[in-house]
């Protein structure tokens, strides 16, 4: 079994980390592990592989993450998505959306946790992956300095070494997916407790980080972060993660370097039938806090969701942003 980092992870996000998002944050980090979006099993198994699976190898270190309840199905998509290349099988016991609940998997599993055990034993017995876990500290009225360690102890007994763990609740009942992300308190204490308790497990926190100072503070405790919505709003975050989190040296790629780079895979992306917008809805934030950011989203809000929009869409938001363009210095005042 292959072993992975963890150290500094990419969190999945539904709707966000698709492959072209994926690709982008690559090219800012090539130490991060990145996640998919959640697949469900039943989508992998009846729906179009190559669309929901497919992935640029570009991409690894690169996780799949599933969603389902039923283990005979999941086991036979992690297989499926072993042999399409993935690094590591993750599921999905956080997600609290209704339309998550409705099919009994998500967040709500958190409250079985030996159908989630007899889960990741069947994927394991499928897979040469590692199959790993990503959770909430518990759901609605649980207690979760009980549940937390009932839920990790019964699935580590089944083989899982490694939990990603939302220092969250999930309120299954009166909250969206959005409020969920919000409104319950973070308690990284208790993460930190479970990580204390379980020296032989992996334990990797997510929720609520927005730099790499803050990671670094958790890295003190635990073993590794999931940074999940900053590295999507803020992603130049990404750039120095393999030399302040990681220790390696050289200097982080600038943000032209990264455009220049996306544009060739930009244009093969084109080249077989898609948008340029597929891509670039993932960028807008890469100038975040710098000046002409608002040029850069505007230019490319404006102009990308155009049909037979071009490369060229790319290289003008460049140029208008580093002030390279003739109208570049002008717009931003």
């Amino acid at each position: 079994m292959k072993h992975l980092s963890h150290r500094f992870c990419v969190a999945p996000m539904m709707d966000w980390t698709d492959r072209h998002c994926r690709l982008f944050h690559r090219l800012l980090t090539r130490r991060a592990l990145l996640y998919t979006e959640m697949v469900t099993a039943q989508a992998v198994l009846y729906g179009k592989r190559d669309l929901l699976l497919g992935f640029n190898a570009q991409e690894h270190p690169v996780a799949l993450q599933l969603g389902g309840a039923d283990p005979v199905q999941l086991a036979e998509a992690a297989a499926i998505g072993e042999g399409f290349g993935y690094d590591e099988i993750n599921l999905n016991v956080g997600c609290p959306s209704d339309r998550v609940q409705d099919g009994r998997f998500g967040a709500c599993l958190m409250a079985e946790p030996e159908l989630v055990a007899a889960c990741v034993s069947a994927m394991q017995r499928r897979v040469r992956l590692p199959v790993t876990v990503k959770c909430r500290i518990g759901i609605d009225e649980q207690d979760s300095e009980t549940a937390l360690e009932a839920f990790v102890a019964t699935v580590a007994a089944a083989g899982c070494r490694t939990f990603i763990v939302h220092a969250r609740k999930a309120w299954l009942q009166g909250l969206s997916p959005k409020e969920n992300r919000e409104v319950p308190p973070l308690d990284y204490a208790r993460v930190y407790r479970l990580k204390a308790a379980h020296q032989e497990l992996e334990i990797i926190i997510n929720g609520g980080i927005t730099s790499l100072a803050e990671a670094q503070e958790h890295l003190g405790r635990v073993d590794g972060v999931a940074v999940g919505r900053a590295a999507y709003q803020n992603p130049y975050i990404l750039a120095a993660v393999d030399r302040e989190i990681f220790g390696e040296a050289g200097t982080p790629p600038s943000r032209r370097d990264v455009i220049e780079a996306l544009i060739p895979y930009a244009e093969r992306h084109l080249h077989a039938g898609g948008r340029l917008n597929n891509i670039v809805r993932h960028i807008l934030g890469l100038y975040h806090g710098r000046p002409r950011a608002r040029l850069f989203r505007r230019h490319l809000s404006e102009r990308a969701v155009r049909e037979g929009a071009g490369v060229e869409v790319l290289r003008e938001a460049l140029d208008l942003t580093e002030g390279t363009g003739a109208d570049g210095l002008a717009a931003a005042e």
